[in-house]
């Protein structure tokens, strides 16, 4: 499984393909995409889920949560199937 925390990056990937980074940020992926359901503030989003201080560093906070949060759309709509092929989750966990 995953790591329910795992080490932010300042700018989720771009590629057409999962990443071994995607896979890592499952989790905060699908907490991203819960925040945004329910109309979280992005600052109170990136303190909490991405563990990014939106007062000190505004520009980082920013653009890592809008990149996670486009990458997470991606996932929930293509990525999540080349998931499943890869046999995520395992079932040996």
């Amino acid at each position: 499984m995953p790591p329910n925390s795992p080490v932010v990056a300042d700018l989720a990937p771009s590629d057409p393909e999962l990443t071994a980074y995607d896979e890592e940020c499952v989790v905060t992926y699908l907490r991203l995409l819960d925040a945004d359901a329910d109309g979280a503030d992005w600052r109170e989003v990136s303190r909490i889920v991405l563990e990014i201080d939106p007062d000190r560093e505004p520009e980082r906070a920013r653009r890592a949560f809008e990149s996670h949060l486009a990458r997470a759309r991606w996932v929930a709509r293509h990525g999540y199937r080349q998931l499943l092929r890869r046999g995520w989750p395992s079932h040996s966990a």
